[in-house]
C-alpha cells in the first residue's frame, strides 16, 4: 500500500509534461551506445577526446538531466503544493531546447565545429534558464518548507553552478576563453553535475519516494536537513578553494574538503540500504535492484575517488577519470534514475486514470494496476542487462579494445528494453483512458 500522505495529488501536470522529458531520455542513451559502438576502442582512450566527449554529454544531459527536469515539473506541485507557473508552455520549451541543445552539443564535439558548440550553449542555456526560473518560482512560493523542498532549492542551485561551469569549459575548448583552465573547470563542471544537480536532486526525492514506494520508515530529520546543506558548502568550498589555490588536488585542504564530500555520500547511501533492509514492503522488485546497485556503488565510488586524492600517482592514470566517469553515470545516476522511472511513471499513469475516472463517474472500466503497465518480467529484464553493460563498462577501462563494443550493444540493448517497457505503459494508459471516455459517452447517450 502506498504511503502518500503528505501528497498533493490534485496539483499534478498534465501526465504528457513529466512523459515527454522520460520518453525522450532513452533515446540519447541509445544514441550513446550507438556513437561507442561506432568509435570503439577509441572512446575509452581519453575522456578529452570527441567520442568520449560525446557519449558522456548524451548520457549525462540528454538522458540524467532529461528524467531530472520532467521529474521535478512533476514533483514541486505535489510533493511541494506548489505549481510550476505556465507548466505547460514550461515544459515544451525546456524540453525541445534541452533534446536540441544535446544533440548539437554532441554534434560539436564530433564535427569540431566551434559554431555548432556555441548553438548548443545557447540551447542547454536558454532552456535550463526557463526550467531554473520557472522551479525557481514555485520552490519560492512553498508554503511549508520540508527536506525535499529544501534540497530542490540546493538542487536548482547547483545546476545553475553547472550550467555556468559547463559553458565556460565548452567556451575553452573551442579556444574562446582559453585553455588554461580546461581540466580544472571540466572537473569541477562533472561534480557539480552529477553530484550536485543529480546528486542532491535524487538524494531530496528519496527522502520522501523510498519510504512512500517502498514503505520504509522516515529518513531521521537530522539527516535530511544536514545531509543536503553538508555537501553544497562543501563543493562550494572545494571550488572557491580551486578557483584560489593552483594544483588543488595536490593541496591537504582540497584533499579534506573531498574527505568530507565522500563521508556525506556514503552516510546517504549508508542510511538508505539500512531503511530498505528494514522495509515492510518485502518484494524485491527491479527499482528496489536498481537502487541497491546505485546505493552500493556511491560508498564505493566514494572511496575511489577519495583514495586519488590520498594516492597521487592513481589520480594520474588514465584509467582513474575513466573509472569515476563510467562509475558515476552508471554505477550511480543510471540506475537511480532508472529504478525511479519503474515506479513513477506507473504510478502517474494510475493516479491519472483515477481522477479520469472519478471525474466521468465512469466506475464500470477496471483501471489497471501499477504492475500492469510495467511487468515485473519486463523491467527484471532491463535491468539484468543493465548490471552488464556496467559491468562490460567497468572491465572496457582496462581492455577497450576487446570490450568497448560489447559495452556499447549492452548499452543499445537496455535502453531499447527500456524505451520499449516506457511505450507500453503509455500504451495502456492511453487505452484505458479511451475506454473511459468512450465507456463515458455510451452512458451519456443512454440518458
Amino acid at each position: 500500500m502506498l504511503n502518500t500522505a503528505g501528497l498533493s495529488l490534485q496539483q499534478a501536470p498534465p501526465i504528457s509534461i513529466p512523459l515527454r522529458f522520460f520518453l525522450t531520455a532513452p533515446l540519447f542513451g541509445l544514441a550513446a551506445g550507438v556513437l561507442l559502438l561506432a568509435y570503439g576502442d577509441v572512446s575509452l582512450v581519453s575522456r578529452w577526446l570527441p567520442s568520449t566527449l560525446a557519449a558522456t554529454h548524451l548520457l549525462t544531459v540528454g538522458f540524467l538531466a532529461m528524467v531530472m527536469c520532467g521529474a521535478m515539473l512533476q514533483m514541486l506541485p505535489v510533493m511541494a503544493g506548489s505549481p510550476v507557473p505556465r507548466v505547460k508552455l514550461v515544459g515544451s520549451v525546456v524540453h525541445a531546447l534541452l533534446s536540441l541543445g544535446t544533440a548539437l552539443l554532441a554534434g560539436g564535439f564530433l564535427t569540431g565545429s566551434s559554431a555548432i558548440l556555441l548553438g548548443a550553449i545557447g540551447c542547454l542555456g536558454l532552456g535550463f534558464a526557463v526550467f531554473v526560473v520557472a522551479t525557481g518560482v514555485a520552490l519560492y512560493r512553498v508554503a511549508q518548507a520540508h527536506a525535499a523542498t529544501a534540497g530542490m532549492k540546493l538542487a536548482v542551485a547547483a545546476l545553475v553552478m553547472t550550467v555556468a561551469l559547463g559553458s565556460m569549459a565548452a567556451a575553452s575548448y573551442t579556444g574562446i576563453g582559453g585553455t588554461g583552465t580546461l581540466r580544472f573547470l571540466a572537473d569541477v563542471h562533472l561534480v557539480w553535475g552529477l553530484m550536485g544537480w543529480v546528486g542532491l536532486l535524487l538524494m531530496s526525492v528519496s527522502f520522501q519516494l523510498i519510504p512512500m514506494f517502498q514503505v520504509t520508515a522516515e529518513y531521521p530529520r537530522w539527516l535530511t536537513w544536514w545531509l543536503p546543506r553538508g555537501v553544497f558548502l562543501a563543493m562550494i568550498l572545494w571550488l572557491v578553494y580551486g578557483l584560489s589555490v593552483p594544483n588543488t588536488p595536490e593541496r591537504l585542504a582540497s584533499t579534506l574538503i573531498i574527505g568530507v564530500i565522500a563521508v556525506l555520500l556514503v552516510t546517504f547511501s549508508l542510511f538508505t540500504l539500512m531503511l530498505l533492509r528494514r522495509r515492510k514492503r518485502r518484494i524485491v522488485d527491479s527499482t528496489l535492484m536498481f537502487w541497491w546497485v546505485g546505493m552500493v556503488s556511491m560508498p564505493l565510488l566514494a572511496l575511489f575517488w577519495a583514495t586519488g586524492y590520498f594516492v597521487p600517482f592513481l589520480a594520474d592514470s588514465p584509467e582513474f577519470s575513466m573509472v569515476l566517469g563510467v562509475g558515476l553515470i552508471f554505477g550511480i545516476g543510471y540506475p537511480l534514475v532508472n529504478g525511479m522511472l519503474y515506479k513513477i511513471v506507473p504510478f502517474l499513469s494510475w493516479f491519472h486514470l483515477q481522477n479520469r475516472q472519478l471525474a466521468l463517474m465512469c466506475l464500470t472500466v477496471n483501471i489497471p494496476h501499477m504492475k500492469e503497465f510495467v511487468s515485473d518480467r519486463a523491467s527484471r529484464g532491463q535491468f539484468y542487462s543493465y548490471l552488464v553493460t556496467l559491468l562490460l563498462a567497468l572491465l572496457a577501462v582496462w581492455n577497450p579494445g576487446w570490450l568497448v563494443r560489447p559495452a556499447a550493444l549492452m548499452l543499445i540493448s537496455t535502453n531499447l528494453l527500456l524505451i520499449i517497457n516506457l511505450v507500453r505503459a503509455v500504451y495502456r494508459f492511453r487505452s484505458a483512458y479511451r475506454q473511459l471516455s468512450e465507456m463515458s459517452a455510451a452512458s451519456v447517450g443512454i440518458r
